[in-house]
């Protein structure tokens, strides 16, 4: 299943998209309840098929179940929205943790003249940088370093604390794609690479949620990123130095993961700041990522202005 957030005016809730049409999975669900005769269809819809996607994904196998079902019901009685009709938004907006970890492909590594790390190295991002795949991403006038960096992220799907290795996919609900965009002057400005992590709209993730249903091995994928058609990265998932049953074990020693955490686990090499000479994302430049089984992102760089009015 391909899980959505999709918007429609102000409002956004969780769907699965199936070619070109987006099925709302909550009010697919109640009108299958509905049709089957049971009574507080909405209430139960709520509980079991929400209309949120953490939420959604909150509620596990069961909800899941569900979710398929009201699926083929909208399918089988037309009960769709045509995807030109909505804008489609990042599959998970306001995940309680998005969990980054830097120098995990063996050629990058290598590119930045490091060596292979003993542990992950680990950093965060925060919700701010959340963008959708129909969304540009900002250049403002603070950084003159926007990089790329293709990434392929697992999102978490219950409580884990303290997984082993051998039961690490049990805790994870799905697969998608984030563009791990750096400002690379403000990262390499001080010991800290927050800052130049953490800008406004420097996480686009999309297109949507692939369920892990979908992908048994997350370790045999091709990752692929152009700028202006132009190839810059190019690996597969099986590069990784820490993979992700690797991660969910050492990050849940660490720290209790919950269902909608983000984890990205790192980029190939060929990022702009190591290629000689130094190439950065301009305004107008069209950055597309493709990961084999997934699908694509794909986001314009747009400048923009850090002007901000001060209320009095």
């Amino acid at each position: 299943m391909k899980i959505i957030n999709y918007r429609h005016g102000e409002i956004v809730r969780a769907g699965c998209i199936v070619g070109e049409n987006v099925v709302d999975l909550n009010k697919a669900y109640i009108q299958l309840l509905k049709a089957k005769g049971y009574p507080r269809a909405e209430q139960l819809a709520a509980a079991l098929v929400p209309s949120n996607t953490i939420e959604l994904i909150e509620g596990g196998e069961k909800s899941f179940e569900e979710a398929y079902k009201a699926v083929d019901f909208a399918l089988a009685n037309g009960i769709v929205i045509n995807r030109s009709d909505v804008k489609i938004e990042a599959p998970i907006l306001k995940p309680n943790k998005i969990i980054c970890v830097g120098h995990n492909y063996r050629e990058h590594i290598l590119e930045m003249k490091r060596e292979l790390p003993e542990y992950p190295v680990i950093f965060a991002k925060f919700n701010n940088t959340i963008i959708g795949p129909e969304d540009d991403i900002p250049l403002p006038p603070i950084t003159e370093q926007l990089d790329y960096e293709a990434e392929f992220a697992f999102v978490i799907g219950k409580r884990a604390r303290n997984v082993s290795q051998a039961d690490a996919l049990d805790y994870v609900a799905g697969y998608t794609i984030v563009n791990d965009v750096t400002a690379r002057d403000l990262q390499r400005r001080t010991l800290q690479w927050l800052q130049g992590k953490t800008l406004d709209g420097s996480a686009p993730m999309g297109p949507w949620l692939v369920t892990k249903d979908e992908i048994p091995d997350p370790h045999s994928l091709e990752i692929v990123l152009t700028v202006n058609g132009e190839e810059r990265q190019r690996s597969n998932t099986k590069n990784l130095v820490f993979n992700v049953h690797y991660l969910v074990e050492f990050l849940s020693h660490i720290m209790t993961l919950e269902p909608g955490d983000v984890v990205c686990t790192g980029t190939p090499g060929g990022v702009g700041v190591a290629r000689n000479p130094q190439v950065f994302l301009q305004d107008g430049d069209v950055v597309r990522i493709e990961v084999e089984k997934i699908g694509v992102l794909e986001n314009r760089i747009k400048a923009v202005s850090n002007a901000v009015e001060v209320g009095r």
